[in-house]
């Protein structure tokens, strides 16, 4: 089960059995609008705050993850998500309503992986039959919390991205469908803390790119696998600058990958004319281009082996007060269309 210092290897592949994925408008009008299951209108999503339409766009993906599945809710052995905002609070308010024992996780934007690594090593053992786990975030909470109001207008420079407003969960448990061909989780690499001194809260590709290029490396080492062995690898959320900082340390350490196997959700969600300087960002960023575009592409033949590497910059408003750096990590999970 253990592979090397920091990798699981699934023996029994738990499965991907469905998804949900919830956008708001700003995602209606991306590349990859034709992946999600459904989109709000408006950021405020019938509430008072947008703390709360988080939780919203959580409930959502979930009961689209179930009603797609057939599983009734009552089946869920555990819920594994978090978020960004405040103690994780749109996720566990989502808990509160759903009902499922909870296990709330907090990796910045490597959430979704670390979720869905935790969730097909309990499934694996068979801790429960059954797990949702996912990802989410907002924009206009985020920017409030880490940043500065929407409302305030401020100037962001060509490093800063754009949070997604989003949330993708995914049903994981013992393969069905017969045998028939299904995303199966097959292993996972857990990361560690990576900090190389940055400081500033408006580049966090460059920041997040050391800690994707460790866990990969680790990943290859722990495994045994060449990088030829994956049709596509892709980060969480580096956006251009730490997408191409990431390829060159990869490079530079004689990981082998190709610059068209390598991309990130971040790059991938939005198209060219919208305005979202260096790509996008948020736990909700590579949850909803997984669980939506890559699982769909998987479905069509294009990809047959993915590994999945969730980036997060483990900062917060207090660090950031008290002029620490940003510590980062990744989190690497394979599948493989089988």
């Amino acid at each position: 089960m253990l592979k090397g210092n920091q990798s699981w290897i699934f023996s029994n592949r738990p499965a991907i059995l469905s998804t949900g994925v919830i956008g708001g408008p700003f995602e209606k009008n991306g590349k990859l609008s034709a992946d999600f299951d459904r989109f709000y209108d408006d950021l405020w999503m019938g509430q008072d705050t947008y703390e709360k339409a988080q939780r919203v766009l959580i409930e959502d993906a979930v009961q689209t993850a179930l009603q797609k599945s057939g599983i009734n809710q009552n089946q869920i052995q555990q819920f594994i998500t978090g978020d960004l905002i405040n103690q994780i609070t749109p996720s566990s308010f989502a808990a509160r309503t759903n009902q499922i024992p909870y296990l709330g996780v907090f990796g910045a934007c490597s959430t979704s992986m670390e979720g869905l690594a935790l969730a097909a090593f309990i499934v694996n053992y068979q801790g429960a039959q059954y797990i949702v786990t996912g990802a989410s975030s907002h924009n206009a909470a985020t920017e409030k919390q880490f940043r500065y109001p929407t409302e305030y207008g401020g100037q962001k420079p060509p490093t800063a991205q754009w949070t997604v407003t989003g949330a993708g969960y995914a049903l994981v448990g013992s393969c069905m469908n017969g045998g028939s061909p299904q995303p199966r989780i097959t292993s996972a690499t857990i990361g560690k803390v990576i900090d190389m001194g940055l400081t500033d809260p408006f580049n966090m590709g460059g920041a997040m790119a050391p800690a994707a290029v460790d866990t990969i490396q680790a990943h290859f080492q722990d495994t045994q696998r060449d990088p030829s062995y994956y049709d596509l690898i892709v980060t969480g959320d580096l956006a251009k600058i730490g997408r191409e900082t990431a390829l060159d340390m990869l490079n530079q350490k004689g990981v082998a990958v190709q610059d068209n196997q390598f991309q990130d959700c971040g790059l991938l969600i939005y198209g060219e004319d919208q305005p979202v300087q260096s790509g996008a960002s948020g736990p909700g960023c590579s949850a909803t281009v997984l669980y939506g575009h890559l699982l769909n592409q998987m479905k069509q033949g294009t990809y047959k082996k993915i590994l999945v590497v969730a980036t997060g910059a483990l900062l917060s408003p207090l660090t950031f007060q008290q002029n620490e750096s940003i510590p980062c990590i990744a989190h690497a999970v394979s599948i493989e269309y089988v």
